[in-house]
């Protein structure tokens, strides 16, 4: 690893600790209740717009904290994962999911988000060389499936299934994005590649500047709060707390807490928004996340199954939104 790497402030000591797991917490809350604001924010800001507001805010923040560390510039073989990362993460990803948003409920959007963890292994697999394991090869066609029964609930709701495509396009950046970020993460900290994708995902909207001026001008206050509580929370903070706790325990424990971001989804989308998803997108996407948790789950030999252990942790959680 390099100099930039081993100056990372996220160090990784032995074991977890409870400082970690608040860390996990924080992550987890901040990602569930992103899917909610982006929903709110949806009637008021195009995608596009919304993506590039949030990201700004996020720059803004990631930036100050960079000088406040003196955080060394990444090493160059940093640069082509977070050229990709920054693109696809925090462009196609963060546009698409807000697209999506606006035909699909935030807790819908979350369920179908978490069939990343299994386009992951199966990315793994393929890059990686990972064996392709039954388990995996089972997960992933229940976690399908369940996208097919949430698009079925969508249709039969008499929406556009357009918004579950958009979501599935947003989980499959993701998954592309997250497995260039581990070369990335070779060569610089957790904290630099974030900040440093972060700025190129905003380069990578700057076509939408302006929308966002036409939207912010006309935007009600409750949705410029969305769109600047989106940067600081769920981008800046979140995605730092994450790598925070990754570095202090193991990626698959850290992994499966990110199951229960649709069920925190749907809840808070209850509380704050007044939506419950029908019952069919709702057995829809628990076999989206029972799917996942097929493919990691252990094969009968005893070998528990993978997203690769440091692959998986690359990932600054599955679901982010």
């Amino acid at each position: 690893m390099s100099n930039a790497a081993s100056r990372s402030p996220f160090r990784r000591p032995t074991g977890a600790t409870w400082s970690a797991l608040a860390a996990t917490s924080v992550t987890v809350l901040l990602w569930a209740s992103a899917f909610v604001a982006i929903r709110d924010a949806a009637p008021h800001f195009r995608p596009g717009a919304l993506a590039l507001g949030r990201l700004l805010v996020a720059c803004v923040v990631l930036g100050a904290i960079l000088i406040v560390r003196r955080e060394p510039l990444p090493a160059r073989g940093a640069w082509p994962g977070i050229a990709v990362c920054g693109v696809l993460w925090f462009g196609v990803y963060m546009v698409a999911l807000n697209a999506g948003e606006r035909d699909v409920d935030a807790g819908t959007a979350a369920m179908i988000i978490q069939i990343s963890p299994v386009l992951i292994a199966l990315g793994a697999a393929w890059r990686l060389r990972e064996p392709l394991r039954g388990r995996l090869v089972a997960g992933m066609v229940v976690s399908f499936a369940g996208t097919a029964v949430v698009a079925a609930a969508q249709s039969q709701a008499g929406g556009s299934i357009t918004g579950v495509l958009l979501c599935a396009l947003a989980a499959v950046s993701y998954t592309i994005a997250m497995l260039v970020q581990k070369v990335a993460l070779g060569h610089a900290s957790a904290l630099s590649i974030t900040a440093w994708s972060c700025f190129v995902g905003a380069l990578a909207c700057l076509p939408f500047a302006g929308q966002l001026i036409s939207d912010t001008s006309s935007a009600p206050a409750g949705a410029l709060f969305d769109v600047v509580y989106l940067g600081i929370g769920p981008t800046a903070i979140a995605f730092t707390t994450w790598a925070y706790a990754l570095a202090r325990t193991t990626a698959g424990a850290l992994g499966a807490t990110t199951y229960i971001v649709p069920a925190l989804v749907i809840l808070l989308s209850w509380l704050l928004l007044g939506e419950v998803p029908t019952s069919l997108a709702v057995a829809g996407g628990t076999l989206c996340v029972a799917g996942v948790a097929v493919a990691r789950s252990r094969d009968h030999g005893g070998r528990a199954g993978k997203v690769a252990p440091d692959r998986s942790a690359v990932r600054s959680g599955a679901g982010t939104p």
